[in-house]
């Protein structure tokens, strides 16, 4: 995870801050937040933007990913970081996840609309998406909520 978050921003200098959300509102959430999964990024005062890492499933295993954001909640970068299956790992490409670049807690991704699929990954395919959809869900109602 690091080496994204430097790549990103190019700086080895920065800090991770956990996001808290209260019990009640984590109850609310399509993706849950916790002290693990959600961070502020800064450096100093300044805020960076924000990382959000979690697994995934696949067929038989889960795959590890992360999704970076600008201070506007705005997907800058996604990755799979571990992907534990001999098929599917095309989902790492950078093309194919550049679909969800620019995405924001007002959208929503669908394999089935918006996102192309990739042959021979389609579960992989449906989880990431999934995956992403209620992410961004997630992020809209903090940000309706005026968490951020």
């Amino acid at each position: 995870m690091d080496k994204e978050v430097e790549r990103v921003f190019d700086t080895t200098n920065y800090t991770f801050i956990p996001v808290t959300v209260s019990k009640t509102v984590n109850e609310q959430l399509p993706t849950k937040i916790t002290q693990d999964n959600f961070f502020q990024i800064k450096q100093g005062k300044t805020l960076l933007g924000y990382a959000f890492v979690d697994q995934a499933p696949s067929k038989t295993a889960q795959f590890d990913y992360l999704v970076i954001f600008n201070p506007n909640l705005e997907i800058i970068h996604s990755k799979v970081l571990i992907y534990r299956e001999e098929y599917g790992g095309e989902i790492g490409s950078k093309r194919w996840l550049g679909q969800f670049t620019g995405k924001t807690g007002k959208d929503r991704v669908s394999h089935e609309t918006n996102i192309d699929g990739i042959a021979g990954a389609t579960i992989s395919v449906r989880s990431m998406t999934t995956s992403l959809d209620n992410l961004l869900q997630t992020v809209g109602i903090l940000q309706e909520k005026k968490m951020f």
